[in-house]
């Protein structure tokens, strides 16, 4: 064998031997999607599971196929996203993630790892951030609902309110048996967006969270400036997917 052909075949092994460490996706990992050049296997017990046609991640379940469009009234899957902690059950009854539905969160002090759900929990009441052993799981339509899936099948639909006036900062978010009829949620990346063509604000991800008498920590709308003219007693927030198995927090 020459020294050039030598040469050729420790390249072409260095090659492969490149190629196959790659072939693995880590836990939580990216692994497929609309223009993904990465690994597209995932470790043992774990399943190439797409959350769109741009995105599919490493999760433990079953894979779900990606849909070849996305008709008025199917759901959205926001970019799933790996856990912050541990993914074990826990020893207490807590809920597990329903495939194709989200957790929804907050992630600043002082409502880090807060989770989204109904006042009065299960019921068509006003949208509020508890503790992870009572999240709600959720999903957005193409036509613009944030839907809150009832453990019996049912369907709790985000409504949003309208202003009374131009001098109103934030509005208030209630779980309704009906539809929204204005307004419209979408996902950007994780996070939750809303927005309305009549009405204006600097930032549609904005939210505010402002507790009551009782502690209810309130879900609101923010119309102002994010982070700056905040309303006494509220906080500024940013609200998120948790795709993980298990609300943790």
């Amino acid at each position: 064998m020459t020294r050039t052909m030598l040469a050729s075949l420790v390249g072409a092994l260095c090659l492969v031997a490149g190629v196959s460490a790659q072939t693995t996706a880590p836990q939580w990992g990216q692994c497929g999607g609309q223009g993904w050049t990465g690994a597209t296997t995932c470790p043992s017990g774990w399943v190439c599971t797409v959350s769109n046609e741009y995105y599919s991640q490493c999760l433990q379940g079953a894979a779900t196929a990606a849909p070849s469009s996305t008709p008025i009234g199917s759901t959205v899957v926001p970019p799933a996203g790996g856990p912050s902690s541990s993914s074990t059950a826990p020893a207490s009854a807590t809920p597990t993630l329903i495939a194709g539905l989200s957790f929804i969160r907050a992630v600043e002090d002082p409502n880090f790892h807060q989770y989204l759900r109904s006042e009065v929990i299960n019921t068509a009441s006003t949208a509020v951030l508890g503790d992870p052993d009572d999240a709600a799981q959720f999903q957005i339509t193409a036509d613009g609902q944030l839907e809150q899936m009832l453990p019996g099948g049912g369907i709790l639909y985000a409504v949003v309110d309208t202003p009374a006036n131009s001098t109103v900062v934030k509005l208030g978010v209630t779980w309704s048996t009906t539809p929204a009829a204005t307004g419209t949620f979408v996902w950007s990346g994780d996070t939750v967006e809303w927005s309305s063509p009549t009405i204006t604000r600097p930032q549609s991800n904005a939210w505010l969270v402002c507790p009551d008498a009782a502690g209810n920590k309130l879900l609101f709308v923010n119309l102002g400036p994010y982070d700056y003219d905040t309303p006494a007693g509220c906080a500024d927030e940013t609200i998120h997917a948790y795709t993980g198995p298990y609300p943790t927090s």
